[in-house]
């Protein structure tokens, strides 16, 4: 795909950063960016295209791919250049949802308001779909050019211990084998940093060495985000047992009926809340080092970690 060159964020720290308008268009970009790199939904066998771009355009924010095109920024990159790297992340972050999604796993009816792949394609097609995203990251992910600090070797490492039997594959085992169980919290830490943070992380990282980032900036995109997806999961924890289905976008309280363990259930609800700002206060720090450039990646984390709760 040919780069294109987008507006970067506003040297400024001024709160009245437009994040809206910001997420809008990398969102469009984003968009843009997955059409041309997938096979058209048309492609034979269609009924697998079609589950693939269902599952992909089915309305979610693209949180992790916008984190990495924001990172990219921080490190006075420019953001087209991390267009395959971000993409690939949302195809991989896409599959796991397709596949928790599954009676087998978290057997889930909704996602992102409306019908998982398996109940419109069937759990055959469903589980398909998740392998061929998964795949097609890859494919995605080579197409990015390499840096002199960062060459293509250590990006598919990147994307690939991320999405590994160590990282995301881990936290999802773990979590499959703690239902029901009572576990302690670093147990139940390992879970969140490796089936949410570390994709998370992953994007910020790849982000930064798509701007051929110094390893100063790569650590402190690191400590960002490791600790924004933490405080993330965490949220969502304390979410699941605050909020209605409706406002968000997936069923509400299904952890507390699968007998997940959760921060909420390990620590109760204020010490949830306090565990979640102590993260968030972390992440935020992480970022000074890049002063104005991080603008983008400030308002993210103000926009991920505030949510109410």
């Amino acid at each position: 795909m040919t780069a294109q060159r987008v507006r970067v964020a506003p040297s400024s720290s001024d709160p009245s950063f437009p994040l809206e308008s910001y997420m809008a268009e990398r969102t469009r970009w984003i968009d843009r960016g997955l059409r041309k790199f997938l096979p058209p939904p048309g492609t034979r066998p269609a009924t697998i295209h079609r589950a693939m771009h269902y599952s992909l355009f089915a309305g979610g924010k693209r949180i992790r791919p916008i984190l990495c095109l924001a990172a990219a920024e921080a490190c006075g990159g420019d953001p087209a250049e991390a267009l395959p790297l971000a993409c690939a992340v949302e195809c991989i972050h896409t599959y796991s949802l397709v596949h928790d999604d599954l009676p087998a796993m978290d057997n889930d009816d909704f996602r992102r308001g409306r019908p998982t792949c398996h109940k419109v394609f069937g759990e055959g097609i469903a589980v398909l779909a998740g392998d061929a995203l998964l795949t097609v990251a890859f494919e995605i992910a080579a197409q990015s050019r390499g840096w002199p600090r960062y060459p293509h070797r250590q990006l598919i490492l990147e994307l690939a211990r991320a999405a590994g039997s160590r990282q995301l594959i881990a936290g999802q085992v773990a979590d499959l084998e703690s239902e029901g169980k009572s576990i302690p919290l670093r147990d139940l830490r390992f879970i969140h940093e490796r089936k949410t943070s570390a994709l998370l992380c992953c994007a910020v990282r790849l982000g930064g060495m798509s701007a051929n980032c110094t390893p100063k900036q790569l650590d402190a995109l690191t400590r960002f985000g490791s600790n924004v997806g933490l405080a993330f999961q965490v949220i969502d924890d304390i979410l699941d047992i605050t909020q209605t289905s409706e406002k968000l976008g997936k069923t509400a309280g299904k952890d507390v009926k699968a007998q997940k363990a959760t921060y909420p259930a390990l620590v109760g609800l204020e010490r949830s809340k306090q565990i979640a700002e102590q993260l968030t206060q972390k992440a935020f720090a992480a970022l000074e080092p890049f002063g104005r450039r991080g603008t983008a990646l400030r308002a993210l984390a103000e926009f991920l970690l505030r949510r109410d709760r």
